[in-house]
């Protein structure tokens, strides 16, 4: 980090937090070495889910099958000792699938049967949740997610119910397969802080997956962050100081996705229906400030803004029909928002 880019002393980090966050770079390189005993490569995915521990937000993955994004997911959820639970989203999963629901129960007070409604808690009461394929149900059940990934609570005939702390939504979509599937809304896909496309493995790596997978029960992962660890070093990500550069270069970038606007690119003009809003600097500063805890780092700077920007950002452009036509994707918009913004 440049001289020049320092945070002023009143903005830098206090003494109190610079032992934590020593401690958080050396939670997750242990929370990676245990994810690294069932999941070959993918570093940075894990990176990525790790940014989105930190920010306690959510995690949109993007991959074509058989790419171990169920496994990563459990796995993590494994090392932090959290609560797992998946959904396995279908055409005709409904929202009450997801939620819970209230069911007719009998309870006997002083010798008199009575009939009351319980609430029936559904999978969504864990820590982290995988929400499989979430492409593959409509519009209604997915929004079922909506109150939940925002609020951190759930309203099922009137009454509203808190889901456990934290609680966080690893969403997986599949790119290829596109009869049964539905968009996911914008609102929704606002609320997700990073896409992340998981990529093939090299070819070293995908010869030490036939080669695990084919030779016995995989390795047990063993949990290395409490809950009440996690806490504090999520706790920690909102008061890393950020630079004043950092911060203008989050919202020129954001700016310079719309459509009309005087900074933005060609690119956009030409294939971008609506860019970022607000919520999309706001992500990237708070994905920078978890990047930087990550590494350790006491500050977030323009390189963290940088190197979140791409997966921050990419599923906040609605591109239009010329986009599609001309084979222009989102990543080779955001490269030229990025190239302007500079």
């Amino acid at each position: 980090m440049s001289t020049a880019e320092n945070p002023s002393p009143e903005n830098s980090t206090p003494l109190s937090d610079v032992a934590l966050l020593e401690s958080c770079a050396a939670a997750c390189k242990r929370l990676k070495e245990q994810v690294s005993r069932v999941v070959v490569g993918q570093s940075a995915t894990v990176d990525s889910l790790l940014v989105a521990l930190l920010a306690r937000s959510h995690v949109l993955l993007v991959g074509v099958p058989g790419l171990a994004k169920t496994l990563l997911v459990s796995s993590v959820s494994q090392a932090l000792g959290l609560s797992f639970g998946r959904v396995q989203f279908t055409p005709d999963l409904l929202p009450a699938d997801i939620t819970g629901t209230d069911v007719l129960t009998e309870v006997e007070v002083q010798g008199i049967v009575r009939r009351q409604l319980s609430f029936l808690p559904g999978p969504i009461f864990h820590n982290l949740i995988l929400a499989d394929e979430i492409n593959r149900t409509p519009p209604k059940t997915q929004a079922a997610l909506l109150q939940a990934m925002q609020e951190r609570q759930v309203t099922v005939g009137g009454s509203t119910h808190p889901l456990p702390d934290p609680f966080l939504v690893f969403a997986t979509r599949n790119p290829i397969e596109q009869e049964g599937t539905y968009p996911l809304p914008e609102a929704q896909l606002d609320r997700f802080l990073l896409e992340v496309h998981v990529e093939y493995p090299s070819e070293e790596e995908e010869q030490e997956v036939a080669r695990r997978t084919t030779s016995g029960p995989a390795q047990l992962i063993e949990p290395v962050v409490s809950v009440a660890d996690l806490s504090r070093l999520t706790a920690l990500v909102p008061r890393i100081p950020v630079t004043d550069e950092a911060v203008k270069l989050a919202v020129r970038i954001a700016r310079a996705s719309r459509p009309g606007n005087p900074e933005a690119p060609k690119e956009v003009s030409e294939y971008v229906r609506f860019g970022a809003g607000p919520r999309g600097s706001q992500a990237l500063v708070l994905a920078a400030k978890a990047w930087a805890a990550l590494r350790g780092e006491a500050a977030a700077d323009i390189e963290d803004i940088q190197s979140v920007a791409l997966s921050a950002l990419r599923h906040r452009l609605v591109l239009s029909y010329r986009a599609e036509a001309d084979g222009v994707k989102d990543k080779d918009v955001l490269a030229a928002v990025l190239k302007r913004a500079e």
